[in-house]
């Protein structure tokens, strides 16, 4: 449905932060080497790379994007993964910089919200770092797309980061939602798309390329710039514009495609701000672009 241009719908974007870490620049910027070669010897780290959730205030009631990082992979690796060989590849991606309040609960009181409070969760897709804490929102439904959850349900997927046993927890409200025919010419770039709210404020467009069934949220009201929460689509704005590919991915064609729409995107959509949940410049792009905005908090 297309966003009418005269009801604010959306109350505020803010941006929580469930922790930071360090990854190999290999891994966030690309490298010529084999994936194994730099994983095994690289000794160079990007450090403050954050690990972020959206939270969105709707007139119906807060949605979230993702929920970030359980800061217990942290305390104790083994268990939270289950596997020893799962915490030496992690500990080669990896190195955390975590503390027990780095947890979906305790960053939303810090916006001014209560977990117990929010309406839906969107999930952009099923890793470990963007499934943490599902434990704090048991109370509210959880969004998935239906080709994610399909990657996630095959036999040892834990090798590409799904974490089945903090996914399907006990009492988790699932809904899987299939992409359909979009029929909002301002999105003309994407064929497919999934109204979540059912009013043209928040809709989830298809990213795949760093997992098969990756999402992107655009968010849409009036006295707003429109936002795009890409996940893990590229690791800075930057590298999506330069078509530059990261060191890692489930489908490099995949993702090249992904971001030839999005880029394509920007153009059709003027003021369009791309935010994606590891760039150290999101929280600020989010604040200046929302500073600006005359008819949002």
């Amino acid at each position: 449905m297309p966003i009418s241009q005269d009801t604010p719908l959306i109350r505020s974007i803010q941006v929580g932060t469930t922790g930071r870490g360090s990854m190999h620049p290999e891994h966030r910027y690309g490298s010529p080497l084999p994936v194994m070669l730099w994983l095994l010897f690289s000794r160079r780290w990007v450090d403050g790379v954050p690990v972020h959730f959206f939270a969105i205030e709707h007139r119906d009631g807060l949605v979230l994007f993702d929920t970030g990082l359980d800061p217990a992979i942290a305390a104790d690796p083994k268990a939270y993964l289950g596997s020893s060989m799962g915490v030496f590849f992690l500990n080669r991606l990896f190195r955390w910089n975590l503390v027990p309040e780095d947890n979906l609960s305790h960053q939303l009181a810090l916006m001014g919200h209560d977990a117990a409070s929010v309406h839906t969760v969107v999930f952009s897709h099923l890793h470990f770092d963007h499934t943490g804490c599902i434990d704090h929102v048991l109370q509210a439904p959880l969004l998935a797309p239906r080709r994610e959850w399909a990657a996630m349900s095959e036999p040892q997927s834990e090798r590409k980061w799904y974490l089945r046993q903090h996914i399907e927890k006990p009492g988790a409200k699932w809904s899987l939602f299939d992409l359909t025919p979009c029929e909002d010419p301002a999105l003309a770039p994407f064929e497919t798309c999934h109204d979540v709210m059912g009013d043209g404020s928040i809709v989830l467009l298809p990213t795949p390329g760093h997992t098969e069934g990756s999402v992107s949220m655009l968010v849409r009201s009036a006295g707003m710039p429109p936002v795009l929460l890409v996940a893990d689509l590229c690791f800075e704005v930057d590298m999506l514009l330069k078509d530059q590919m990261p060191g890692v991915a489930e489908d490099f064609e995949a993702l090249r495609a992904s971001y030839a729409k999005v880029r394509a995107l920007n153009d059709n959509m003027p003021g369009l701000v791309i935010l994606p949940s590891h760039d150290m410049n999101t929280a600020s792009r989010l604040a200046q672009a929302m500073q600006a905005a005359p008819g949002i908090g």
